[in-house]
């Protein structure tokens, strides 16, 4: 909600004023636009520092009065460019976003971040046009003053002229009233004269200063170019460096995910492999559990092996009471020999029944050594 008043040539301080006294102002602006601003580091003369925390309004201004023109752009209260165009400025691009310009007056080079190529190349366009116009006044104001500087020269050629014929025609007085207004008149006009001819002749020197001072911000610009075009030299193999270490890294991620897909099809393998061990597990927990009950049925065996013996013990003492029984054998005769059929039945089962139980320890046997075996091969 407010503008710059301006400020004296070659002047940087800014006054504020309210929106009130706009029409009185006598610079307007031609062109406006948005930019994010830097200035050189004072120090180095090679790093930018941010002027502005995000982009500000950057405008060009035409004094009308003075028929100049001036950059100008403001953040908040702050007056971060002040910049008046001279023929001898130079707005460079440094990118396809970034723009420079040396500033001898200020001392330093201003720099411009856009958002887009085009607002860059708007800019740079409105910067020649102002500087073409810049020139052009420069030179009428040249031709103006050698103007005025040839009409005093002339005028002073034509004054003695003018006074000859009043001083050889007439008398003392006639002469004196004659004379007196006209050299008067002449005379302002002379020193007026005078006057343009030292203050364009202080103009002069003062632009061959500000040429001095431009041609040696030119040859730092130069420097700062060919340090900056080194620069980016260095940049580049520093690219083609990242890219190259870059593809490397990228085929070392592709080796790593190749193993660490290998490694998940052995962990997959390891894990059905696991399942397997915990299924035969299972398999010999219950093969221990049929061995314990084939134990324990074993465990009865000399219980019927001492009945046989008593049984034979009863046997052999019948037959050595046959002796004394022979009368009662042919009685007897059918007992015994339902004992033998009974004996001989139940010894037929217990060698079945150690035939099985001797089957069934060898598949034990068998299945353990298996199941050693693959624990092997674990």
């Amino acid at each position: 909600t407010y503008m710059l008043l301006s400020s004296p040539i070659g002047g940087h301080n800014s006054d504020i004023v309210p929106p009130l006294f706009l029409p009185l102002l006598r610079e307007q602006p031609i062109y406006t636009t948005r930019a994010h601003v830097f200035q050189i580091d004072p120090t180095t003369k090679k790093n930018w520092v941010p002027a502005s925390k995000q982009a500000v309004t950057v405008s060009y201004f035409y004094d009308s009065t003075r028929n100049s023109y001036r950059i100008i752009s403001v953040d908040g209260s702050k007056v971060i460019i002040n910049s008046t165009i001279t023929p001898n400025m130079t707005f460079t691009k440094t990118s396809q976003k970034f723009g420079q310009w040396a500033d001898s007056r200020a001392n330093t080079v201003f720099g411009l971040g856009f958002a887009s190529e085009q607002q860059l190349t708007k800019f740079a366009e409105k910067f020649q046009e102002v500087k073409e116009a810049a020139k052009l006044a420069r030179d009428k104001s040249q031709e103006k003053v050698e103007t005025l500087s040839n009409h005093s020269e002339e005028s002073g050629r034509e004054t003695p002229s003018n006074n000859q014929p009043s001083s050889i025609n007439g008398t003392d007085d006639e002469k004196i009233s004659h004379v007196g207004p006209e050299a008067a008149v002449l005379k302002t006009e002379n020193e007026r004269l005078k006057s343009a001819v030292e203050q364009s002749n202080t103009n002069a020197k003062k632009w061959e200063t500000e040429l001095q001072t431009l041609r040696e911000n030119n040859a730092r610009l130069v420097d700062a170019l060919q340090e900056s075009s080194a620069n980016v030299e260095t940049w580049k193999k520093q690219l083609s460096t990242c890219k190259e270490e870059s593809d490397t890294l990228r085929q070392k991620i592709a080796e790593l995910e190749a193993q660490c897909n290998e490694a998940n099809q052995e962990k997959q393998k390891n894990a059905q492999l696991a399942v397997r061990v915990q299924e035969l597990e299972a398999e010999l927990q219950d093969k221990e559990q049929e061995l314990e009950n084939l134990r324990k049925q074993a465990e009865i065996i000399p219980q019927l092996m001492a009945e046989c013996e008593t049984i034979t013990a009863k046997l052999q003492a019948a037959e050595s009471k046959n002796t004394d029984l022979e009368g009662r054998i042919g009685g007897l005769q059918l007992d015994i020999d339902d004992s033998r059929q009974k004996q001989g039945s139940m010894k037929s089962e217990l060698k079945k029944f150690m035939d099985i139980l001797d089957g069934k320890i060898d598949e034990l046997h068998e299945f353990r050594q298996g199941l050693s075996k693959l624990g092997v091969d674990n």
